[in-house]
């Protein structure tokens, strides 16, 4: 499977775990370690699709302590 598809695969399934509550505001992400493990994918990949998220005001990082998900917009 190319490494695209990989990556998109797990934005789409992060994205839906947030939107969808299973991930609320505030959580913390799985360890890039899970997600590997989870998605059997490249730490790369795990930064690129959390980097993604991240420039789309999904979760935000917090050096040290891990990535949280963002409250989100009420729209």
């Amino acid at each position: 499977m190319p490494a695209y598809t990989k990556k998109q695969r797990l934005i789409d399934t992060l994205t839906q775990r947030i939107e969808s509550g299973e991930y609320p505001p505030g959580a913390k992400l799985p360890s890039g370690t899970e997600l590997c493990a989870e998605f059997d994918v490249s730490r790369q990949v795990v930064r690129s699709a959390i980097d993604w998220l991240k420039a789309r005001g999904l979760v935000e990082g917090a050096p040290g302590a891990g990535v949280f998900v963002r409250a989100q917009d009420p729209h």
